[in-house]
């Protein structure tokens, strides 16, 4: 047996969109391999999710029960999902004996470590932006001087869109758009 892949994913079991489930299907499919599994409820909690992966033409296998045949996995993955839904119960019937009892739930402090942080990232997100924005421009720039800079910024759209030219948003471009472009070039240079 030879590995093709190895993919590691943290996402609950309880979830549908699961991005390295997803690659390794799509790798098990490219190479006709066998998705190799740890632990089928760590897979999915839910019967749904596990009777779409058995019907989507990947075979796979788990390792706390490799000889288990659709009937094991279907009744495995119903307990599972029943445990899924008693977990549930359970956290919510013991979260509001707490708030019953007078406990204060939650961080007391609210988000307020996390306004720190948001405000680097929203700082770094910002000056990506611009600059992707100013890259963007740049480029533009040598198809706005072959349609013509003494025309309007209206006209200006009209050609771009005409030529089946993108808007940065990925609509159409209006006389806005390109006046900001046109700026941005400007200032670049």
């Amino acid at each position: 047996m030879t590995v093709v892949a190895e993919f590691v994913e943290v996402e609950s079991g309880k979830r549908d969109d699961r991005p390295q489930l997803a690659a390794a299907l799509a790798a098990c499919r490219l190479h006709r391999a066998t998705l190799l599994i740890a632990k089928l409820d760590r897979l999915s909690r839910s019967v749904r999710t596990l009777s779409a992966l058995m019907d989507s033409g990947v075979d796979f296998r788990c390792t706390d029960n490799p000889h288990a045949n659709r009937l094991t996995l279907h009744l495995m993955a119903a307990m599972a999902e029943y445990e899924r839904d008693m977990i549930s119960q359970r956290t919510k019937a013991a979260l509001a004996a707490a708030k019953a009892r007078g406990v204060r739930l939650g961080n007391p402090n609210g988000a307020e470590h996390l306004r720190a942080g948001c405000r680097e990232a929203v700082a770094a997100s910002a000056a990506a932006r611009k600059k992707r924005a100013l890259t963007d421009a740049t480029e533009l720039e040598p198809m706005l001087v072959e349609i013509g800079l003494e025309r309007s910024n209206a006209e200006l759209a009209r050609q771009l869109n005409a030529r089946g030219i993108p808007a940065p948003s990925g609509g159409v471009w209006r006389a806005g758009q390109v006046r900001r472009v046109l700026l941005r070039c400007a200032s670049s240079a």
